[in-house]
């Protein structure tokens, strides 16, 4: 088994990783106290999904706590509750992942207990008919069976009412001509509708094989013990590893593309999308990060002062700036909310305050500023066991390396003005933009 020692910043001991002869990763990390946080990330989620089972990842996410041969549906969750645990997951583009936080226990038992729970969950689901729900027409008004297909449909139709929702999938989807990152997560309700348990367990047995698993426990507990144990609950049986697949990853359009939509809305909604770097190019997401600061995060930032306080006369209601990272490119949005009798107005402040970036220049100051913001957010990452869990889910999963952690706050001390003028010239071109409006 194949061990490597990663620097983590704000932890008084090394991360330890553990690759096993099979590809599954094991990451234990300390953090003093009585909570410990058990999680297993699976690389898997809308990245390995088509036009025919879009959304089974989500789908899965909810299936997997419906019992397994030991344990019925229900009683994971019952056990490890009644012991204080928070039990949830989560399922995004690039992963779908498990976590229980939870008192470790008088000598790591209910720690113990809860690899032993969480294991069997990840390596045994049995996804019962009876919890999926037959499948059914969606235009038979006359089906009653409340199973979790129909949570999951009454889902996807709850997010298709949000306004901001519409904005962001219209966007999404016209940034990508082939990468499956172009879909909605949560699938649509005729998929879901349909999709088989068959179907299901296939796509359960091909993707959360031992390769795409790494299983992470933070807190304070006897490390070769704990090895021990998730090494003995995690037995594959064999399992085969999933086939590798890769993306084609798809260029920015090379002129801005317009989308718009018409809703029952009172004002009007903009996003303008632009496809960034890896998740793994550390220094350039971090210079991101602080364009996303600089621009558009807080009552401080470019647009909130020029858009909101500054204006004469009301025109937004918000204005703000993200930036999500993916494994195989990410994301950066600017968004705005406004009257829609100003809409040309609108939109040429918000492309002024882009292009502003780089002919009103970063001051040193709103550097510093934004620098420090993240030290502080990084810093408070490493406060509970459960951000630590997710951080390293997190590089282990998008990022594929946890090593990139160690040279983060270096990397981001040694930004200048310089460079973050030449990401803004590099990603953020309004020829290569996307930009969705939802009006009345």
């Amino acid at each position: 088994m194949k061990k490597t020692l990663v620097k983590y910043p704000y932890l008084t001991e090394d991360v330890e990783i553990y690759e096993r002869e099979n590809g599954h990763k094991i990451v234990l990390a300390h953090k003093e106290g009585e909570l410990v946080n058990v999680s297993t990330w699976v690389k898997t989620g809308s990245i390995n999904e088509d036009d025919t089972n879009n959304g089974i990842s989500h789908f899965l996410e909810h299936l997997m706590f419906k019992g397994t041969h030991k344990h019925k549906a229900g009683e994971f969750d019952r056990t490890l509750e009644a012991k204080g645990a928070i039990v949830n997951a989560a399922t995004w583009k690039d992963y779908t992942f498990y976590y229980v936080t939870l008192p470790k226990g008088e000598n790591c038992k209910d720690l113990n207990l809860a690899i032993e729970l969480h294991a069997d969950m990840m390596l045994d689901p049995i996804l019962p008919e009876e919890e999926i729900g037959a499948p059914f027409d969606l235009n038979n008004p006359k089906v009653t069976d409340k199973r979790e297909r129909h949570v999951v449909i009454e889902e996807i139709r709850m997010r298709k009412d949000q306004n901001w929702t519409k904005v962001y999938n219209a966007c999404n989807f016209n940034m990508y001509k082939k990468h499956p990152y172009k879909r909605d997560v949560i699938g649509t309700p005729e998929i879901i509708s349909q999709v088989t348990q068959n179907e299901i367990m296939n796509y359960y047995k091909t993707f959360y094989s031992p390769e795409n698993m790494t299983t992470i426990i933070v807190g304070d507990y006897d490390k070769e013990e704990i090895l021990k144990k998730v090494e003995k609950e995690f037995d594959f049986k064999g399992r085969k590893n999933a086939p590798k697949r890769i993306n084609e990853i798809d260029l920015p359009t090379d002129k801005t593309v317009f989308i718009e939509q018409k809703g029952k809305v009172n004002t009007s909604y903009l996003m303008i999308g632009y496809l960034g770097p890896k998740a793994s190019q550390l220094k350039e997401n971090i210079e991101l990060d602080i364009i996303s600061i600089i621009l558009g995060e807080g009552t401080s930032s470019r647009m909130y002062q020029n858009l909101i306080e500054k204006q004469s006369e009301p025109i937004f209601n918000m204005a703000n700036a993200e930036h999500y990272q993916f494994k195989d490119g990410n994301n950066f949005f600017v968004q705005a909310n406004f009257k829609p009798e100003k809409r040309d107005i609108a939109l040429e402040l918000v492309k002024g305050e882009i292009s502003g970036l780089l002919t009103n220049k970063i001051t040193e100051e709103e550097l510093a500023k934004a620098k420090k913001k993240i030290k502080s957010r990084f810093a408070d990452g490493a406060e509970t066991v459960s951000d630590i869990g997710e951080t390293i889910g997190y590089y282990m999963t998008v990022c594929e390396d946890l090593k990139l952690i160690e040279e983060y706050l270096n990397d981001l001390d040694s930004i200048t003005v310089e460079d973050i003028e030449n990401t803004v010239r590099k990603y953020l071109n309004l020829d290569n933009a996307v930009i969705s409006i939802l009006e009345p």
